[in-house]
């Protein structure tokens, strides 16, 4: 869940590798240091005035706010881990939390978490944040998949606009879609959709669950985890590709691009709906031109899969205790206070997203219908771990053989059997070399 844009005014003097753990200060109590990768002017406003609230309440420790970057953050943190100058309490995502865990520089939280902070968020949301049985982090903000689509040409195409308790199937969408297009040419030309792709990895991983796939698979007894690409595990890369080569309804061009790079195009009435993650929203309320009218829709589901075809993979942003920290109840109260149900409300409307508190997710500032919130809220029950979360060797799979493999299978450059082939054959003796 890398963030998109950082302000510059915002970040201007970021810094993640920051001095030691649990470090003293030279008069009064000690002092915690707080990595936080907030970069919204929203969420920096919320995170810096809790850090505040912290401070203000208590005497026997104090914390002090790190301002970081999602800018490479895993090998900046990485190289602070390894220098012994990591942060005691570090902001990230479920997807580092693989390689830091096993790698031995995060604390185990399993005895440290209260009971009343481990009962308000759900178990199945533990599980993005849980390896080998230890418990590397507290995950507090989820991003579900959503469709943001244009209301005047929808209504202009007859469509109906749906709710989360009716949301179109994929081949529903596809046929709405065939409906949206229109195949003038030129600067005329509109498509139904368009699927930026710029980490095409993650999106196929996570959208498979949707048909009842994985494509990555854990072995529950510790051995290395396996590539499988069944009908179920393919079914999402083969409608995106489907879209964009044989129906014509997604652009080509738009699959090297990222989320904020359609939005132009999307302004211009060039694509009439986005698959895109929830928070973009908020850039999408920004930088909308006045009078643009758009909509949130749920994302479509698979048929004949599990959870109504309505589950979804996400990475969640996480809070986690540096294992070099000298001051692990101490860090551990202040993540508490961080995700207490009302502090998660403010994180969440600061970040966009969807918090992992149940009780959070029926405030009434997350809960309306306004700006799509309800939306996302509605899909919060149906989030479950990635399926990379705690895969040994994911990091070499994705970026030496399912980006460019699924880069080309997307653009038509290769068919499925090709794609099939060099997902299991070549990833699995990539993940042969790890056990999870």
């Amino acid at each position: 869940m890398r963030r998109r844009t950082v302000l510059a005014g915002v970040l201007g003097s970021t810094t993640v590798a920051v001095s030691g753990c649990g470090s003293p200060s030279r008069s009064g109590p000690p002092s915690l240091d707080f990595l936080s990768l907030a970069w919204q002017e929203e969420s920096v406003k919320v995170n810096k005035a809790l850090v505040e609230q912290w401070n203000a309440q208590q005497s026997q420790i104090k914390v002090r706010y790190v301002q970081g970057s999602w800018d490479d953050v895993h090998d900046q943190l990485l190289t602070s881990f390894e220098g012994g100058a990591a942060s005691d309490i570090i902001h990230d995502e479920g997807n580092d939390l693989t390689d830091f865990g096993f790698g031995g520089y995060l604390a185990d939280l399993t005895t440290l978490i209260p009971a009343s902070l481990r009962r308000r968020i759900p178990e199945r949301t533990w599980d993005t944040a849980r390896l080998g049985g230890a418990v590397y982090g507290v995950p507090f903000l989820q991003e579900p998949r959503v469709l943001i689509a244009n209301r005047r040409l929808l209504e202009e195409a007859g469509v109906t606009v749906t709710d989360s308790a009716d949301a179109w199937t994929w081949t529903e969408f596809e046929d709405v879609c065939r409906r949206l297009s229109h195949r003038a040419g030129g600067a005329a030309r509109r498509y139904g959709t368009a699927w930026p792709m710029k980490s095409p990895v993650s999106v196929t991983l996570n959208l498979a669950l949707t048909n009842g796939g994985r494509v990555l698979y854990k072995d529950p007894g510790g051995g290395p985890s396996q590539v499988r690409f069944g009908n179920a595990d393919s079914a999402f890369a083969e409608l995106v590709r489907r879209q964009v080569v044989q129906d014509g309804t997604a652009p080509a061009g738009a699959l090297a691009l990222g989320g904020g790079d359609v939005l132009p195009g999307f302004f211009a009435g060039r694509y009439a709906i986005l698959p895109l993650d929830f928070s973009y929203r908020q850039q999408i309320q920004q930088q909308a031109p006045e009078g643009f009218d758009w909509v949130v829709l749920p994302l479509p589901v698979g048929e004949s899969a599990p959870d109504g075809g309505r589950a979804q993979g996400v990475s969640p942003q996480t809070l986690s205790v540096s294992a070099a920290c000298k001051h692990r109840r101490e860090a551990m109260a202040f993540i508490d206070f961080m995700t207490s149900t009302p502090h998660m409300v403010r994180l969440a409307q600061g970040d966009w997203m969807p918090p992992t508190d149940a009780v959070a997710l029926s405030d009434p500032a997350l809960s309306t219908a306004k700006l799509g919130w309800s939306t996302g809220v509605a899909l919060a029950g149906h989030l479950a771990a990635s399926p990379a979360l705690g895969v040994r060797g994911y990091a070499e799979w994705s970026d030496k053989i399912a980006t460019p493999a699924l880069q080309q299978f997307y653009s038509g450059a290769i068919g499925l059997d090709s794609l099939r082939r060099t997902l299991v054959r070549d990833g699995n003796r990539v993940l042969a070399r790890y056990r999870s």
